[in-house]
């Protein structure tokens, strides 16, 4: 069998926690809506790929909702956003450390919530150091699940796709990495943690 040689993680619900589920409806309630509208899904796209700064982002969201202030939308914005539990620094620090493996960091992200991590997480730039090409979606203007971020991906660092494991908590985003001859993990950030790797995924190694 291929020997895995790289390593390309997700960082929302990977690395980093999230709520998905209780941001989502935070703000429904705060925008007084049963759903996300077409354009504010459209919106959101565009900041995650870096078409449009934040300030574009805040301004578009003002225009449909004026009674709401920049903090209460920036708020509800970052409340996706928990904790960074130490141990799985200390699990990125020990990889980094052995050089074993080719380490990427592919997330779908925006500078909001960058930001919002660099200010509540005091060890970001410690734990970004530890991987060997650092992919934000709204730098590389890519988003995940569509092909061409892995493309990306593939081409920059010269890459065989069969030979990298590509962790991720979104299954549309492993679906289109299987598809691709990418090794997968989906991993279920409510049972899993990215640390038991090498125990969950011993097959491969």
């Amino acid at each position: 069998m291929q020997k895995i040689k790289t390593l390309i993680f997700d960082f929302g619900d990977v690395f980093i926690n999230l709520d998905k589920q209780g941001a989502m409806q935070h703000a429904l309630d705060l925008f007084n809506l049963e759903t996300f509208e077409v354009d504010m899904i459209g919106i959101n796209e565009l900041y995650e790929v870096g078409k449009i700064t934040t300030s574009e982002f805040i301004t578009f969201y003002k225009s449909k909702f004026p009674h709401i202030s920049d903090i209460e939308l920036i708020k509800a914005w970052n409340c996706i956003i928990k904790d960074f539990p130490e141990h799985r620094l200390a699990f990125i620090k020990n990889l980094a450390l052995h050089k074993e493996y080719k380490l990427i960091l592919l997330s779908n992200t925006n500078d909001m919530h960058i930001d919002y991590v660099k200010e509540t997480v005091p060890f970001f730039e410690e734990f970004k150091s530890c991987f060997d090409a650092f992919y934000l979606s709204q730098q590389i203007h890519f988003r995940k699940p569509n092909k061409d971020i892995f493309d990306f991906v593939l081409n920059e660092n010269k890459l065989n796709a069969n030979e990298c494991l590509f962790i991720d908590d979104t299954k549309e985003n492993t679906a289109t990495a299987d598809q691709m001859g990418f090794h997968t993990w989906n991993i279920d950030e409510t049972t899993e943690d990215v640390v038991t790797l090498f125990e969950t995924k011993k097959e491969l190694f």
